[in-house]
């Protein structure tokens, strides 16, 4: 594919400095574009690697200046680097239908333009929206409701009951709508507490591959618009995630825990129950919040268990002179025993 500078200039509404003509084939980064590819320039802490760049064509922000270059000048350079990205590569799309090896069961309902791939299997009264792709070796439950133009890749599960809203994206391996782990003692024996709630996920959702979200016990596990889920990340049941979150990898949120729109938590984060994260709070990576905590709104927590960003790092401070501590006990200890000893040989001559 070939493009004029002024022609991805046009596509992103930026404004264009230098040869208009100048054809791009590619996209790179800035250190390993060539004269036939554009890159992208972030902020003015980037000039020095945008001036040893080799690129044909440099996305800058407003304002930005580089001599003898060709430049397109945007408001959002990564944004628009993004859309650039599309176009030199495409998604690719499957061909709408239904491939003869896949199963539909009673009651199904197909949009337009669907696709479901080999060896897809759709429980009965499933609803699929327009342009959804269904990858290979899906399995998608009972009474299932999908909306338009969602993507579920290759050897995902989803279990009965569970809705999926528009543009959602979920990657291999995940499986949406298990039981959430409730169990309770009878007679020195575990007993399972039923699981009937289901599992909601809103429009412009991102799981990535091999997540796990549990159905409700009696409600529903929610995850709100615009979520950003990682791989390898656990979701148990009732759990609610509000709109425009992310979610690193490994990390684990117990039943019935409330997260706030705009949070951002770190990997390997594990969050325990009935916990309540407030609007825009940070969770750093590692860290443990342990049962019923409230993390006010705003707030950057880091440490298990996990406490303001300025008290860990004060509390680590502290902790990391710990040997020299004891050296300077060991040292004190040392002084103090000759000092008694002096006392004592003093003490005898007097006797």
């Amino acid at each position: 594919m070939r493009r004029t500078a002024r022609e991805i200039a046009e596509l992103v509404g930026g404004r264009l400095i230098g040869e208009p003509e100048r054809e791009i084939m590619g996209v790179a980064s800035l250190a390993t574009a060539t004269e036939r590819e554009i890159a992208f320039v972030e902020s003015e802490g980037h000039r020095s690697q945008a001036e040893r760049s080799r690129a044909g064509c440099l996305i800058v922000p407003e304002g930005f200046r580089l001599s003898g270059r060709t430049l397109i000048e945007v408001a959002h350079p990564r944004r628009a680097f993004a859309d650039v990205i599309l176009l030199f590569h495409p998604r690719p799309r499957p061909t709408p239908g239904v491939h003869p090896t896949a199963i539909l069961g009673e009651g199904v309902i197909l949009g337009e333009e669907v696709s479901i791939g080999p060896y897809a299997v759709l429980d009965r009264q499933v609803r699929i929206g327009a342009r959804t792709v269904i990858g290979a070796g899906v399995y998608i439950g009972a009474r299932v409701e999908i909306g338009e133009d969602t993507l579920i890749h290759p050897n995902v599960t989803i279990y009965p009951d569970v809705r999926i809203g528009t543009r959602v994206i979920i990657h291999s391996g995940s499986v949406i709508g298990s039981d959430g782990f409730g169990y309770f003692l009878v007679e020195g024996r575990y007993r399972k507490f039923p699981q009937v709630g289901s599992v909601i996920i809103e429009d412009d959702v991102e799981i990535g591959a091999g997540v796990c979200i549990d159905r409700g016990t009696l409600g529903a596990t929610r995850i709100g618009r615009g979520v950003k889920i990682d791989n390898l990340v656990h979701i148990a049941h009732n759990v609610t995630i509000e709109e425009d979150t992310v979610i690193a990898a490994q990390t684990g949120i117990a039943g019935s825990a409330h997260i706030e729109r705009g949070v951002q938590i770190g990997g390997q984060v594990g969050i325990a129950d009935h916990v309540r994260i407030g609007r825009g709070a940070i969770i750093g990576a590692q860290a443990g919040v342990p049962s019923g905590k409230h993390i006010r709104a705003g707030e950057f927590v880091w440490g298990t268990p996990a406490r303001p960003m300025r008290e860990f790092k004060e509390q680590y401070a502290h902790l990391s002179r710990l040997p020299h501590l004891r050296h300077m006990v060991a040292a004190l200890s040392e002084q103090l025993e000759a000092l008694r000893q002096l006392v004592l040989e003093e003490r005898a001559k007097d006797e």
